[in-house]
């Protein structure tokens, strides 16, 4: 067995808390990516002039009403993943 391979043998724990540890990132990542897509979709929908130093007051509800909405899209289908994980 090379060095290279004994490197790669852990202990149930070790597997284990590597484990948990790469569900964590994978989770971060998802988080940043749904971010992100927050953050584009609901600029190009609610900011469509030029761009100041403070938006105007539609441009703010537009904003607040959008992350609004993809919030509660959000909980409502992690609401129906975890029924069916349920059945």
């Amino acid at each position: 067995m090379s060095a290279e391979q004994q490197t790669l043998q852990f202990d149930a724990a070790t597997q284990a808390e590597l484990q948990e540890f790469i569900e964590t990132e994978r989770a971060k990542a998802k988080m940043q990516a749904s971010i992100h897509e927050l953050t584009d979709r609901c600029w190009n929908t609610c900011v469509t002039g030029s761009i100041g130093s403070k938006f105007t007051k539609s441009e703010a509800s537009c904003l607040e009403n959008c992350v609004d909405r993809f919030l509660d899209t959000s909980l409502y289908i992690v609401g129906q993943i975890e029924q069916q994980k349920q059945h």
